[in-house]
């Protein structure tokens, strides 16, 4: 397996004293094909071949100094001043994998390494393992690389990537940039599996995608700013579009990430390299981050469940311009969640429990198929159960209980207004205009999801609510 491994990385990857020797040869041909010119002038032309020798010396030294600058005149894994002023910062020093580790770990030992400035991969992955991914969390940014990759390889940059032990592989969260040598790949290859595609969502225009065959230099770059996402290829922008569109939303139903609810939904994520069983090379990694954009939101739009979806078999419906949650017959966890992240925000909304009133809003939470929610929830109960506290389910459990004298705060068959807000590691919960919560947890920072209302098992349970306006942060 390492001779496999060496051979290609030889094939594809000259070392620098190769790239040496090829270069001296071309200098050495230039040279002789201008002392043949001047071996078949005229001994009479004796001065101007001594003229012409003069300017002949100039043009090697110019070809020369040209290929220099076109060979190795570049310094790679570097960024300008220019750059370095712009924000831009580099993702691989050239030398070693500071900043990089396994996917779901806490250190390097993915079948990745760094040589002759190049991160390269051996080609030892596989769908299930093979992944590296950066220390650091990126949202909106621009990322820029050179890759190349072996005769029928295939590769990927993936992006807003989630760490959970949950997730068991990057792509069920993260999106790829597809990086694969469609002219040679052994098998037919889709249309969304070619290179620099929105894998399994966009496809690229062919009129501007121009690949570089395999073990030649490509330079891709992803931008992704505030849900507009570009990719470009060689200088020509291949695919552009909006996520979290009904569009988008279409498209990811209807296709690969079906059975993956959480596919695409994060706003932020590490970056993530593949190695999918084949060599590749990466060099001149960089990024630049852009700025989040604040935005209003109503969650609820008083006619449908648009920009919702339903987990579980329990009732969830219009009424009265109102949001209705009942227990169904078979009196389980339901849940409506937002189809859409929202980690930091100040969300508030009213609510009215005319049965029972057992219910929820969980915040940075994920669906685990079927009808799993995981992440926090602030209470709904009825009187002396808790309504505003906050309960980490499937872990620690209650993480804020209400005082006895602030059970008298909710309303019940009345409308409440409950106020969420949560930022970086810290959240509140006001019931009704009183404070009931104010937490701050390292846990919870690390998290991010989706808002999600609850109904709880039992049956019996009816709660409307109206009003949900939220507000990014």
């Amino acid at each position: 397996m390492q001779t496999k491994e060496r051979t290609r990385a030889t094939r594809h990857g000259r070392t620098a004293a190769q790239e040496n020797y090829a270069f001296l040869l071309v200098k050495i041909q230039i040279f002789n094909i201008f002392a043949k010119k001047e071996r078949q002038n005229n001994k009479d032309q004796l001065i101007n071949l001594k003229q012409m020798s003069k300017i002949n010396l100039l043009i090697v030294i110019g070809m020369i100094t040209a290929l220099t600058a076109c060979s190795g005149g570049k310094k790679q894994n570097t960024l300008t001043p220019q750059e370095i002023a712009d924000g831009w910062e580099l993702l691989f020093d050239g030398t070693t994998l500071n900043g990089w580790r396994d996917y779901n770990g806490e250190k390097l030992t993915a079948p990745w390494f760094a040589e002759e400035g190049m991160i390269q991969a051996k080609g030892a992955g596989a769908d299930e393992h093979g992944y590296i991914v950066t220390d650091k969390i990126y949202e909106n940014f621009e990322l820029v690389w050179d890759w190349k990759i072996a005769d029928g390889g295939n590769s990927g940059m993936l992006y807003h990537v989630v760490e959970n032990p949950k997730f068991n592989v990057p792509y069920v969260t993260g999106p790829e940039y597809q990086l694969i040598d469609e002219l040679n790949f052994p098998d037919p290859l889709e249309d969304w599996q070619k290179t620099a595609a929105d894998y399994a969502m966009h496809t690229t225009d062919p009129a501007k995608t121009h690949i570089k065959p395999a073990g030649e230099w490509n330079t891709s770059k992803i931008v992704f700013d505030n849900g507009h996402v570009e990719h470009w290829l060689n200088g020509e922008k291949v695919v552009e579009f909006e996520a979290w569109n009904d569009d988008w939303f279409a498209r990811k139903q209807s296709g690969k990430w079906g059975n993956a609810p959480e596919y695409g939904l994060a706003r932020k994520g590490v970056i993530c390299l593949q190695d999918h069983g084949s060599a590749a090379w990466f060099r001149n990694i960089k990024i630049k981050e852009l700025p989040r954009k604040e935005q209003a939101v109503t969650l609820f739009n008083g006619t449908d469940l648009t920009g919702w979806e339903i987990y579980g078999t329990e009732k969830w419906y219009v009424d009265n311009g109102e949001l209705v949650c009942e227990s169904g017959p078979d009196k389980q966890y339901g849940y409506l969640a937002t189809r859409a992240y929202y980690d930091d925000f100040d969300l508030t909304l009213e609510f009215k429990q005319e049965a029972d009133g057992n219910s929820g809003v969980f915040i940075r939470s994920f669906i685990e198929p079927v009808a799993t929610v995981n992440g926090w929830q602030v209470e709904v109960a009825p009187k002396g159960n808790d309504t505003g506290g906050i309960y980490e389910s499937y872990g620690r459990g209650w993480l804020v209980q209400i005082p006895d004298e602030k059970e008298g705060i909710l309303r019940e068959g009345e409308w409440n207004t409950l106020r969420i807000m949560v930022k970086g590691d810290n959240v509140k919960t006001s019931l009704n205009g009183e404070e009931m919560a104010d937490l701050t947890d390292e846990k919870i920072g690390k998290a991010q999801g989706r808002i999600a209302l609850q109904i709880h098992d039992g049956g019996g349970i009816k709660v409307r609510w109206r009003n949900l306006k939220l507000q990014t942060l």
